[in-house]
């Protein structure tokens, strides 16, 4: 796709070793970008970048060590040139009743998804200054509407996009735009390993129709990338997800209406136990920071 402005740039994605970061990776490439794949497991990396094609570099990194992300920049830099767009994709989750879970687990989904995108634009940021880049702030439904069992992921979600809205105004002026990709369900390991259990599985049946339904990752990352090519302000992946901001102020006590029908049946019938780090994403994170903890 020679006729995207994403050709012969070079963009940088963290998270990029599966799922959703990997699906990017490769609508990223395939529009003509040079793509810097950060992310823990180096091996996964190396497959991805091997497998896009166009030029690649993977670099293993974690995004809550601010060291280490100034240190992947400057090798993206010296690898592929200047970013023109970064994607601050990385993300974890855990599931299950706050009281029950783990203290440095929830805290370590707030690390990864809110600090490790600051970490993460902090890094970057030399280069979008110098290229007047774009900075890609995935984000999720749960930083419009939070749901239950899910509040370490609704926190960090919520804050990426606050986050994200006074980064942009920050950095305007020097050229830089910045974007929040809002989006839904998206069929990865984080996923498919939530709807294992039984908790999480049934609270996303009682969301309405467009909102329960788990949507494929290529056409997310699709969408997500022709908003980046488009520099836009906000990217909704699907594209009903814009409808949502209007209302957001009513989803809470909908929310607490449907939890306090749902959640006692659920309790009666099972415990609702804590899942620990969700997905093969979350178990990697997980590994790399006993390793570095």
């Amino acid at each position: 796709m020679h006729s995207s402005p994403l050709a012969g740039r070079t963009v940088a994605v963290t998270g990029a070793a599966r799922g959703l970061g990997a699906a990017l990776s490769h609508e990223i490439a395939r529009r003509g970008a040079r793509v810097a794949l950060l992310g823990h497991e180096r091996a996964s990396l190396e497959a991805v970048a091997a497998s896009l094609p166009g030029p690649a570099l993977a670099v293993e990194v974690d995004v809550t060590d601010p060291d280490a992300l100034h240190a992947a920049a400057r090798t993206v830099r010296a690898g592929l040139g200047r970013p023109s767009a970064v994607v601050a994709n990385a993300g974890i989750a855990e599931g299950g009743p706050f009281l029950t879970s783990d203290p440095a687990a929830w805290r370590r989904v707030i690390d990864v998804n809110l600090t490790g995108s600051a970490h993460t634009a902090r890094a970057f940021l030399p280069d979008l200054y110098d290229t007047a880049g774009y900075f890609l702030q995935i984000a999720s439904l749960a930083s419009i509407g939070a749901a239950p069992l899910m509040s370490a992921y609704c926190a960090s979600k919520a804050g990426a996009e606050a986050f994200a809205h006074a980064l942009r105004s920050e950095v305007a002026h020097r050229g830089v735009a910045v974007g929040i990709g809002y989006i839904n369900w998206t069929d990865t390991d984080m996923i498919r390993d939530a709807d294992q259990h039984a908790a999480l599985r049934e609270l996303r049946a009682h969301m309405p129709p467009p909102a329960r339904r788990v949507y494929s990752v290529d056409t997310v990352a699709a969408r997500l990338v022709t908003g980046l090519e488009r520099r836009r302000t906000a990217v909704y992946a699907p594209a009903w997800l814009r409808l949502t901001q209007p209302v957001r102020a009513a989803l809470p006590p909908v929310v607490l209406r449907v939890s306090r029908r749902a959640l006692p049946r659920m309790e009666a019938e099972q415990p609702i136990e804590y899942t620990g780090p969700l997905g093969a994403g979350g178990q990697a994170d997980r590994a790399a920071s006993e390793v570095t903890g």
